[in-house]
């Protein structure tokens, strides 16, 4: 256990330093939407999942399981990923390894889960062709190429059907493993031979499921039974070198609640199997895993094994712990297996070993220093799309790519992406905010409003997503990532206050706040204003007059900010009587008590919808934030104008609105995209300093359908 917390204390030592974090360091550059590789557009669902690269580190090329294609991306500028096209492949590609120009794709095309069914295609890169075909005689998982290229290694799954009768194993016909060999640049299909894995496991010995492959320099393969919780090591002529139970963690401090509702980690799971799904080769005698869970288990972490099978270190919930730091936990899936570690790659940058973990439910990738294997130092943190499944290094280019799977076409969300990071110098650019240096474990996510206090700290408040823990927290931006320094609850009498969904939040007069509540009538949450002291407690409510709640609808309060005694709040989209395009400021006078409305023009938009997020004032002007509804390349309004306090005269309700003009601050895009990211949706937050200085952030939606990735910047001074 003391190892755990020092490699936590590590890791926030590391976050907190910013700059110093070190000499070099990874950063994503650019993002490449899978969809952008159909000519004329995907016809539909789209993934990226399994990754490699030619021998010249110029061509990606990803499995798309969705589309059954694979498909290949142009890398000459990494900057700037090129689309290079699609080949169908006749079946459900499941893995893929290039050597030299030619790609060995492993291919699903079973009927059913009695009769599995695959084969190994060979693709001529240079021209898109399929020259040959290897029967593999059941349904391939992964591959892994040898380091001098001379032979393929094809864990054959045989998944189990996990609605049949309780879903576990052992469901015939077992796994196995092939080994194919490569000669002269070609698949050697006669050279095929089958590895029985049977008889190993103590959990269903008679049906291993292999899951993942590696191969080190001595030509030994590693694999990983996932539903066995086993693992094995093979020599190329199929001897069995050595296995072991992949065994099992004390899990401390963690979150097994699914309640979407709120962040507690005080949880345990003793003796928690860790069913590890990928695993990769340290050196010729250490291998890792990544202990994602499938049947009975899921350990949230990273371990690392001897060839022999000794234990040589486990990082416990400590991976998870810094995930939960930068507000990448999603909360959704605390009652399963947490941020799932699924895939892994490693490769030597600068003289330097670095293993690359990939939790599949935040969207992270965790970086670890394995110059001793024994004690990995957890180095970074990089974003990732959403669901990262596959990575390649090519440390000769100082490049690493990652394949991410989800596609959120059917759900609204962002598309699925391959992204490169460069290995240079410079800082870490991510995390942008952290809770690390916190006295307790401290998860956040799904940030709203902000406000900036007379001494330079910002309070931000999170959404209704953790609607069992309302919070205000206040952030440092002073250092580099920002700090989260004090966590606030909001409360009704000393217990979590319901009924919730905090958008905004201004500063009141006596050290408290003002926080506005978007209102939801069929979910009865009120469309309200609500008095918070110092300590979180709620000492005043508001609730809206009969003239607003004749119009409403669920596209309330989106921000509050206070001009004297007079609070005003921006309505998010067009209530009932609004005239299209065009939203209410809405004010409520503190003294007098009557509320009043300008109107706004908004954006007008054929796709989605345009909206306001948030209003800060500073100077003689409000400052308003506008976005649509729309990520990635569809996005096109993420803007902040200003509005002058002159004509922020309200009327009457129910009278002639006036429609106040509007001056164009920023156009947020290139801020967006400023880290190689794709752009965000929800730009929700904005700050602004006493001496003018503007701080943005972006609403993570607690991870769910979401990357997870919260952008907290500063766009330097407005109102000059």
């Amino acid at each position: 256990m003391t190892k755990h917390l020092l490699l936590a204390s590590t890791f926030v030592t590391a976050v907190a330093a910013g700059p110093a974090l070190a000499d070099r360091a990874f950063n994503r550059i650019a993002s490449f939407p899978v969809a952008s590789n159909f000519v004329g557009g995907a016809p539909g669902e789209t993934s990226a999942e399994i990754i490699d690269v030619t021998a010249d580190g110029m061509t990606l090329v990803y499995t798309d399981s969705p589309a059954g294609v694979i498909g290949m991306i142009d890398i000459t500028d990494p900057a700037a990923p090129a689309p290079l096209g699609v080949l169908e492949v006749q079946g459900e590609p499941t893995a893929v390894s290039v050597i030299g120009n030619m790609a060995f794709v492993a291919v699903n095309t079973s009927q059913s889960y009695d009769t599995p069914s695959g084969h190994l295609a060979t693709v001529d890169l240079a021209d898109m062709r399929i020259t040959a075909t290897c029967d593999l005689g059941g349904q391939p998982d992964s591959t892994a190429r040898a380091k001098d290229g001379s032979f393929i290694a094809i864990a054959i799954e045989n998944e189990r059907d996990e609605d049949r009768g309780t879903g576990r194993v052992p469901q015939m016909p077992a796994g196995d493993l092939v080994v194919i060999d490569i000669i002269d640049g070609a698949v050697a299909c006669a050279t095929l031979r089958r590895v029985s894995l049977t008889g190993l496991a103590q959990i269903a010995g008679t049906d291993p499921e292999p899951e993942f492959v590696d191969i080190n320099a001595l030509g030994e393969i590693v694999v990983t039974l996932q539903e066995n919780n086993h693992i094995a090591v093979v020599t190329k002529e199929g001897r069995v070198v050595s296995h072991v139970s992949a065994g099992a963690v004390d899990l401390e401090g963690i979150d097994t609640l699914d309640d979407r509702a709120s962040l507690v980690f005080d949880q345990r799971q003793p003796g928690r199997l860790r069913e590890p799904d990928g695993v990769q080769w340290i050196d010729d005698d250490h291998f890792a895993t990544a202990n994602e869970g499938d049947m009975d288990g899921g350990a949230r972490g990273m371990t690392v094994f001897h060839k022999d099978g000794t234990l040589v270190w486990e990082s416990g919930a400590s991976l998870e712990h810094a995930i939960v730091q930068i507000g990448h936990y999603p909360d959704k899936r605390s009652d399963s297996k947490g941020v799932e570690p699924e895939g892994m790659e490693f490769a030597h940058f600068g003289g330097t070993p670095y293993l690359f973990v990939m939790a599949e439910r935040a969207s992270i990738v965790a970086v670890y220093d394995m110059t001793d294997p024994a004690a990995p130092v957890l180095k970074q943190m990089l974003p990732s799309g959403m669901s990262p499944e596959g990575a390649v290094a090519i440390p000769e280019r100082g490049l690493l790519v990652t394949a991410n799977e989800f596609d959120g076409l059917e759900d609204g969300a962002a598309r699925a992406h391959v992204m490169v990071y460069r290995y240079a110098e410079g800082p870490a650019a991510y995390p942008h905010l952290t809770s690390a240096g916190m006295p307790n474990l401290t998860g956040w996510g799904a940030l709203s409003g902000m406000v900036a206090d007379a001494h330079g700290m910002i309070y931000a408040v999170s959404d209704s997503f953790y609607s069992a823990q309302p919070r205000i927290f206040k952030i440092d931006p002073t250092v580099t990532p920002a700090r989260i320094v004090d966590a606030i609850d909001v409360t009704r009498n000393g217990v979590p206050a319901q009924k919730l969904d905090m958008e905004g939040i201004a500063l009141a007069d006596d050290g408290g706040f003002w926080v506005a509540s978007e209102g939801r009538t069929d979910r009865v949450t009120p469309h309200a204003l609500y008095k918070v002291d110092a300590g979180g407690d709620i000492t005043q409510e508001i609730g809206l007059p009969p003239a607003l709640m004749a119009v409403e609808t669920r596209f309330g309060f989106e921000g509050i900010t206070r001009v004297g005694h007079t609070l005003w709040m921006p309505v998010q989209r067009e209530w009932k009587d609004d005239p299209e395009n065009h939203v209410k400021l809405v004010a409520y006078n503190l003294e007098t008590q009557e509320w009043g409305a300008v109107l706004y023009p908004k954006t007008a938009t054929d796709t989605g919808w345009v909206g306001l997020s948030e209003i800060s004032l500073h100077g003689d002007h409000v400052y308003i934030i506008e976005r649509d509804n729309q990520h990635g390349q569809a996005a096109a309004t993420k803007k902040i104008y200003a509005v002058s306090l002159e004509d922020m005269v309200p009327a009457l309700l129910g009278s002639h609105l006036p429609v106040v003009p509007k001056t164009l601050v920023r156009d947020l895009i290139p801020d967006l995209t400023s880290t190689g990211g794709y752009v965000l949706d929800k730009v929700e937050g904005l700050a602004i300093l006493p001496d003018g200085t503007a701080w943005v952030s972006t609403d993570n939606d607690g991870v769910d359908d979401h990357s997870g990735e919260t952008m907290f910047f500063t766009i330097g001074v407005v109102g000059d």
